[in-house]
């Protein structure tokens, strides 16, 4: 399995983004997708996940009400709508995949994922 993220960019305080994570290879093994996020000087954290079968969604605290993750299974991609952005935000923001299940409690970290794919950077910047 590849990733593909991408959407990435600068925003003022306030604003949105959506970034996009492309799936290809064997795409119909993948159970999970999430995203995480590295701000400079700080370790690797996670942002949200998505179960492509079985349809469990979570967040983390700090982007709960304002991220959204969905998926388009024609295309292989799932997303996340960013809304209400803050300079915390500012982050590279990194797609990832598992291949198998996984208890819930695990999704929330980083461990649990198979595939990487490269990373996008995201500014909230005025």
């Amino acid at each position: 399995v590849q990733l593909q993220a991408s959407g990435g960019g600068s925003v003022q305080p306030g604003g949105s983004l959506r970034l996009s994570c492309a799936a290809s290879g064997q795409t119909t093994s993948i159970y999970l997708m999430g995203w995480f996020r590295q701000a400079p000087g700080k370790e690797r954290e996670f942002v949200a996940y998505k179960t492509i079968r079985g349809g469990y969604t979570g967040y983390s605290d700090f982007v709960k009400g304002r991220f959204t993750i969905s998926r388009d299974n024609a295309k292989n991609t799932v997303y996340l709508q960013m809304n209400s952005l803050k300079p915390e935000d500012t982050a590279v923001y990194y797609c990832a995949a598992r291949a198998s299940r996984a208890i819930l409690s695990a999704l929330r970290d980083s461990s649990t994922y198979d595939y990487w794919g490269e990373g996008t950077l995201v500014t909230v910047s005025s």
